[in-house]
């Protein structure tokens, strides 16, 4: 009896466990393959602007698609990038921290560092054109439907263009009520993908034979440099490659490595078969993902359409919350300003809403659609940036690798980092045609993250803080001799064997003592999570010290700490620097210090607790 027990409670926890990793992959369908997964809409209808649809050119191009995405995506991001972290987390910065500790010399570690900028910035300028031509590429899908041919332009740029501001408009009010349907979106997406691909299949079976090597080989061979720069478009298929890394540390590895299992196979499926669909109908190469649903099934193409736009909206959602993702580990990694963060969940603190960042995206956004008016047009722009991320990650893993003495993986990645070189020399051919823009907007963070680090070096090195042993002796002088105010006070400092300015300014010019004085030491580790809490040694009587260590991904409730803590503030003091240049870039630092909330702020201490300290500083 008991054995049957056991059994059953054995086949019920297994049932629970693929219930489980079942819930997972369609999560990971929803937050991770929106912009993979849509990138069919516009990827060959573009390659086949600059080649004639013959059935030689559409194999080798097909065969090009299917091994750039077992390249690019399943060996570069699926295998190698996703091995790599001790967590699970992944993206540019967690690879320049796995990096650094490696690196002996400074001068690498800068380099680094500085590559790191580039990587951030990159992705900075893809986010912005993937909603654009996501969005943009779909809603001229209207133009098939019966008594819709002749819709202007105009009409499709302002149609996309509602769409992607009522997007951005959404985000402040959090997506988490609507997430859990974006995964069961992009099944249906896939499935419908992977049925229309069928279909045309059967009609042109030897498209299958695409998946040998040997085509790709042969187009680029009898090609030549026209082949060579096909490849600026071919990489559009990759698309959304790399969140399959930077996405790990919110799933898993499991999950998501499942997913793209799913997810591959439906792509082959449908980029075979517009392959199957142009080689039987070569006039409908100008939009071929509409023209072959159409002329499958003419009573199913509305829903299509609206499927289509739909899945282009999760892929834009999952840019976006990607962007506020990447923006604040810059922020706890102290590259980027405190720019003010709402939560936007109760449940979940990682639903967080960056408002900086949301308006610049949508302005960009906005930008680019009416900068460029039609999809095919913009996509002549995209890729630039997509490739330079790919190959910023190819050197930082074969950098990895080669210190770790993983030399099978440091030759393989030797190898995918020269594909991705061979992309990205390819998209330059995009550069006069409005490539440049990518450039362009990358350029911002970019800025923004170098004047902000070296400003903030530069006023580190001018607030001259005060040696801990120093600070003590006048310290203890005080205490003894002043009368105290009642309860707690806390104060920010990063290290405790430097005192602050402020801090000075407090207690010894406008002696402000409480009975417990708390300094508060937040440090960020190399590791993207764990959240710790703890009290070090007392520095004096009536001053202590509590030491809050978080992982760089966290993002934390500094007030539920101390509360958990038993620390019970009644007031809270931090400074503020009133910058004084006539330097230019100084001037843009002392704008981003003043625009950026203080740190009390950013974190939501309660604000009748705190109490500024202003200190000139000249720069």
């Amino acid at each position: 009896m008991k054995t049957n027990q056991s059994d059953s409670i054995e086949h019920l926890s297994k049932i629970e466990q693929v219930i489980h990793d079942v819930k997972g992959v369609i999560k990971s369908l929803g937050l991770v393959f929106g912009d993979l997964g849509t990138s069919p809409i516009y990827t060959l209808t573009v390659i086949l602007i600059l080649l004639k649809p013959t059935y030689e050119n559409v194999m080798g191009v097909l065969s090009l698609i299917v091994w750039t995405l077992i390249i690019l995506v399943s060996v570069e991001y699926g295998w190698l990038a996703m091995s790599l972290g001790e967590k699970g987390e992944g993206g540019t910065i967690v690879l320049r921290n796995i990096l650094l500790p490696y690196l002996k010399k400074s001068r690498p570690a800068v380099f680094i560092t500085i590559l790191t900028f580039i990587g951030i910035s990159l992705l900075v300028g893809d986010g912005v054109i993937t909603p654009a031509i996501s969005i943009l590429s779909a809603v001229e899908g209207i133009q098939l439907i019966p008594g819709f041919k002749e819709t202007k332009q105009i009409t499709l740029i302002i149609i996309a263009s509602i769409i992607a501001f009522l997007l951005f408009i959404f985000q402040k009010k959090g997506t988490e009520k609507v997430a859990g349907a974006f995964g069961p979106l992009m099944l249906v997406w896939f499935f419908a993908l992977s049925i229309s691909g069928i279909i045309s299949i059967i009609h042109v079976p030897s498209v299958l034979m695409a998946i040998n090597p040997y085509y790709a080989i042969k187009f680029l061979y009898q090609n030549g440099l026209t082949g060579f720069f096909v490849l600026s478009e071919v990489i559009l298929c990759a698309t959304g490659g790399e969140a399959l890394y930077a996405d790990m540390g919110h799933l898993g590895r499991k999950p998501i490595i499942r997913a793209w299992c799913l997810v591959f196979i439906a792509l082959l499926l449908h980029y075979l078969g517009q392959g199957a669909y142009v080689i039987k109908h070569p006039s409908g190469s100008w939009n071929v993902l509409f023209n072959m649903v159409f002329s499958q099934s003419t009573f199913l193409y509305v829903p299509f359409l609206i499927l289509s736009i739909i899945a282009t909206i999760i892929a834009s959602q999952a840019m976006i919350s990607g962007m506020f993702s990447v923006v604040y580990q810059g922020i706890n990694t102290r590259l980027m300003p405190m720019f003010k963060v709402e939560y936007t969940s109760t449940e979940l603190r990682s639903q967080i809403y960056i408002g900086f960042v949301n308006w610049f995206l949508l302005i960009s956004v906005l930008f680019i659609i009416f900068l460029f008016k039609e999809s095919h047009r913009l996509a002549a722009a995209y890729g630039l940036a997509v490739t330079g991320t790919m190959t910023l990650t190819g050197i930082f893993m074969t950098m990895i690798f080669h210190a770790r003495h993983q030399y099978l993986k440091t030759f393989i990645a030797v190898a995918v980092t020269f594909v991705d070189l061979a992309f990205l020399i390819s998209t330059t051919y995009k550069l006069p045609h409005g490539g440049y823009w990518s450039l362009v907007i990358a350029a911002i963070p970019l800025s923004i993250i170098m004047i902000y680090t070296a400003g903030q070096r530069k006023l580190h090195r001018s607030i001259r803080p005060l040696k801990i042993d120093v600070f003590l002796e006048s310290y203890n002088q005080l205490y003894r001799e002043l009368n105290k105010i009642k309860g707690t006070a806390l104060f920010f400092a990063r290290d405790v064997s430097k005192i602050p300015s402020y801090i000075v300014h407090t207690m010894f010019m406008n002696n402000i003592i409480y009975e417990d004085n708390i300094i508060v030491s937040i440090s960020t580790s190399d590791k993207p999570f764990g959240v710790n809490g703890l009290f070090k040694e007392n520095l004096a009587e009536g001053l202590r010290v509590f030491e809050i260590q978080m992982g760089y991904m966290e993002v934390v409730n500094i007030e539920k700490i101390l509360k958990d803590a038993g620390i019970t503030e009644k007031g809270i003091f931090y400074g503020l620097e009133e910058i004084i240049t006539h330097h230019f870039f100084w001037k843009i630092f002392s704008i981003l210090k003043r625009l950026a909330p203080p740190f009390v702020q950013f974190h939501d201490l309660p604000s009748n607790k705190l109490h500024g300290v202003v200190t000139r500083i000249e720069l």
